[in-house]
């Protein structure tokens, strides 16, 4: 029988990820095999870091990664990455964090120019002594690790840029398109959890703005004893509950995975 602890680790991945298991040893393969679940629609990015893991169940970051970095290239993804859409100005800037199954994380915020907001993040957590830059001490980093430095805004985020602003209207409101944001978890065959996050942000807010995605414990938040979350949605709502730790913590007093969302989301 599996420990609380343990049985937290693997509900927690599974929670948002329909499942039927048709035997024990299709069970067992779920407790103890390679788990990658993440927000909405991004089944390609599943895949591409599950089978990442299944080559290499060590290296868990290296998967959360490719995986992220795939949807950040998408122009065909309007909320993450080159796809997505730009503020008020009509320039791009990212949003990112990543959490590894050892508390280190790394985070990158109103990043300028540099396609691969969590790659940046990741460096962040792996080269500096910091967890957060933001802005131009942000893209100097990032560029002074190689990154190239580039125009981000996508031919699709040019034309709806230009339609917007017809009417320049900002009105931000909690519903069923506001969702987009990739925040991916994965467990390795060591029983091991890290997550990423990373978004370009509500379309057309104002310049500087900054939503969950990229804060520790509000877009993601891991602990390896216990569990994982990450959120989408919208993001001031998620950053004045810190609702990814809250999901966390309200596991590791003893609340079922699911509940524990609720919780989350009911505040």
């Amino acid at each position: 029988m599996l420990g609380r602890r343990a049985f937290n680790r693997i509900a927690s991945a599974l929670l948002f990820t329909p499942l039927v298991c048709n035997s024990k040893d299709q069970l067992k393969s779920i407790q103890e095999g390679n788990i990658v679940v993440s927000t909405w629609n991004n089944r390609n990015a599943n895949s591409i870091a599950y089978q990442h893991l299944q080559k290499h169940p060590e290296a868990l970051l290296d998967a959360i990664e490719e995986a992220v970095n795939y949807v950040e290239n998408d122009p065909k993804d309007t909320s993450v990455g080159y796809g997505g859409s730009p503020d008020s100005s009509g320039r791009m800037s990212l949003d990112a964090c990543i959490m590894d199954h050892e508390a280190n994380a790394g985070s990158v915020s109103f990043l300028r120019d540099i396609k691969n907001a969590v790659s940046v993040a990741r460096k962040i957590m792996e080269e500096t002594p910091h967890v957060m830059l933001v802005g131009d001490g942000a893209h100097e980093f990032a560029v002074e690790q190689g990154f190239q430095s580039e125009n981000i805004l996508s031919e699709g985020a040019e034309k709806r840029y230009k339609e917007w602003l017809k009417k320049a209207v900002f009105d931000p409101k909690v519903n069923s398109e506001r969702h987009d944001t990739i925040g991916l978890i994965a467990r390795n065959t060591q029983m091991n959890l890290s997550g990423a996050c990373s978004t370009s942000g509500l379309s057309f807010k104002m310049p500087g703005r900054v939503g969950d995605s990229p804060i520790i414990g509000s877009g993601l938040f891991v602990d390896n004893e216990v569990g994982a979350a990450t959120a989408t949605g919208f993001g001031e709502l998620v950053l004045k509950s810190c609702s990814s730790f809250l999901v966390v913590e309200l596991m590791r007093n003893g609340m079922h995975p699911k509940e524990a969302c609720k919780e989350a989301i009911e505040r």
